[in-house]
């Protein structure tokens, strides 16, 4: 492939005029610029996007830092950004954190030093360590799911959420629910959904057994072990149960179905978060939709929003809801 100082040698002109010509800059005259792009044309040449960028900083790659690829959450998130960037003109490179600070930390850092114009971070959760980090950043940046004092952001209502459906499982009837959740270092699934759990049982009076209570990872199989427990250390078994995710949910379904308990006759269940799967295992679970490619799209507005204007104020997005009643209650 051709380079500039191959051009500006065949044109007979300096490697800073064909530079000028290359980006439609002005002081270059009529005849210098038609025997530039004479050569431009004939040897089709195409400008170093990375040296573009590094001119002009502008390298409309924006870095997305996600806990997992593989989710189906994080595919509609994904989906929601790709579709506002990619109409803007941006493309992203996607990381995954495994749902670990320290890899959290280590993006920040690896996108900070790829000239990408900003970060989207589906974080984890919101640890010191990670908003310090944050704060070194000299370029925007847009958090997902976590509430960034300091920092633009698009969430959910956890807290209401869980206060919803806990009241939903009450006034179908049911006084004795059991709860499956996350580490609450994750403050969003892990604390606020619980702690909306808890808030409703008191204030409705009723009793919560500690070992209806069970927190741990987000895969399927920690459901089927939570349930398992539940039912194995309780003296008094739940009629329902609240899992934090719709995963933590069929986890909890799959190990009912194997001890032939009968859903929702025998427990009902309810989880959050609209999983396709949720609609074709039996029975269908009853969830919550938070409209994850919406959360995408307002994300990735904000970090257009945000490189078009650096000292625009942060904007803190919270997004509605729905209910999607299914068979599992």
């Amino acid at each position: 492939m051709i380079t500039i100082k191959e051009i500006a040698k065949l044109a007979n002109v300096s490697g800073a005029t064909v530079s000028r010509v290359i980006n439609n800059a002005e002081y270059v005259s009529d005849e210098v610029r038609e025997k530039v792009m004479k050569i431009v044309d004939e040897h089709q040449y195409v400008p170093s996007e990375h040296a573009k960028a590094l001119r002009t900083k502008q390298s409309k790659v924006i870095g997305v830092i996600l806990p997992k690829i593989s989710t189906e959450t994080a595919s509609r998130i994904v989906n929601g950004i790709n579709e506002t960037l990619a109409s803007s003109g941006y493309q992203i490179i996607l990381a995954t954190s495994d749902l670990n600070l320290l890899n959290e930390i280590k993006f920040l850092k690896l996108f900070k030093s790829r000239q990408v114009e900003g970060i989207i971070l589906n974080a984890t959760n919101t640890s010191t360590e990670l908003l310090e980090e944050v704060k070194k950043l000299t370029i925007p940046f847009v958090a997902i799911g976590q509430k960034f004092p300091d920092e633009s952001f698009v969430t959910y209502h956890n807290y209401e959420v869980a206060k919803g459906l806990t009241s939903y499982l009450i006034n179908k009837g049911h006084k004795k629910i059991a709860f499956i959740g996350v580490d609450e270092k994750d403050v969003a699934v892990g604390y606020e959904r619980k702690k909306g759990y808890l808030d409703t049982m008191k204030e409705f009076s009723l009793p919560i057994d500690e070992n209806w209570i069970k927190t741990g990872s987000f895969d399927m199989t920690f459901g089927d072990e939570a349930m398992k427990s539940i039912m194995n250390h309780s003296l008094s078994k739940p009629t329902a149960v609240f899992a934090v995710t719709d995963r933590l949910a069929i986890g909890a379904m799959r190990y009912l179905k194997k001890n032939n308990y009968s859903i929702p006759k025998d427990l009902a269940i309810v989880g959050i978060g609209a999983s396709e799967l949720g609609e074709f295992v039996e029975p269908s679970l009853t969830t919550v939709d938070f409209n994850n490619e919406e959360a995408g799209r307002e994300a990735a507005q904000l970090i257009i929003n945000k490189i078009k204007n650096k000292n625009i104020e942060n904007n803190k997005i919270i997004l509605n809801y729905r209910l999607i009643e299914r068979d599992s209650v």
